[in-house]
């Protein structure tokens, strides 16, 4: 597959570019746990089905230290039982978040309740921001149609 278009080659589009990085850099000083902040990058991406980000994640997150089954079983969260009941709530919104189109709604009352379970509201807000970036540079990927499998650990 060959990219459509570069967009880190055009001015203004980096410059977008730019500010959505930097808005998913700022989750590092959150304190919502890095391994769940990585599992819900994976699991909108799936979603999504953008493979430039699976490729970065999935590296980001086993070069951290994600053990590997843990990493293989995100697509089958709900039947695995190596994710916490907390990682669990987080993936849930990132579904219900991800699939707007196809829940009247959105996120859930219910959802959304289970996650607080968990979460305080400074970790609720990183965990709703990280959805937003993620299904964001999706979109970007996808739509113009990024290949995947050179990404080097550490590379953005």
């Amino acid at each position: 597959m060959e990219a459509r278009i570069n967009p880190m080659a055009d001015a203004v589009a980096m410059k977008s570019l730019k500010h959505i990085i930097a808005a998913g850099r700022a989750l590092d000083d959150s304190t919502l746990p890095k391994a769940t902040q990585e599992l819900v990058k994976i699991r909108a991406s799936q979603i999504n089905g953008c493979s430039g980000c699976l490729d970065m994640h999935i590296k980001e997150a086993a070069a951290a230290g994600e053990d590997p089954v843990r990493l293989a079983l995100v697509a089958a969260w709900r039947e695995a039982t190596v994710y916490t009941d907390a990682e669990r709530a987080a993936l849930e919104v990132t579904e219900q978040g991800t699939r707007i189109a196809d829940a009247a709604g959105g996120v859930s009352d219910e959802a959304w309740a289970n996650a607080a379970k968990y979460f305080d509201e400074a970790q609720l807000s990183a965990l709703v921001i990280g959805i937003a970036v993620i299904n964001t540079f999706n979109r970007l990927n996808v739509i113009t149609q990024q290949p995947a499998g050179h990404y080097v650990v550490g590379q953005h």
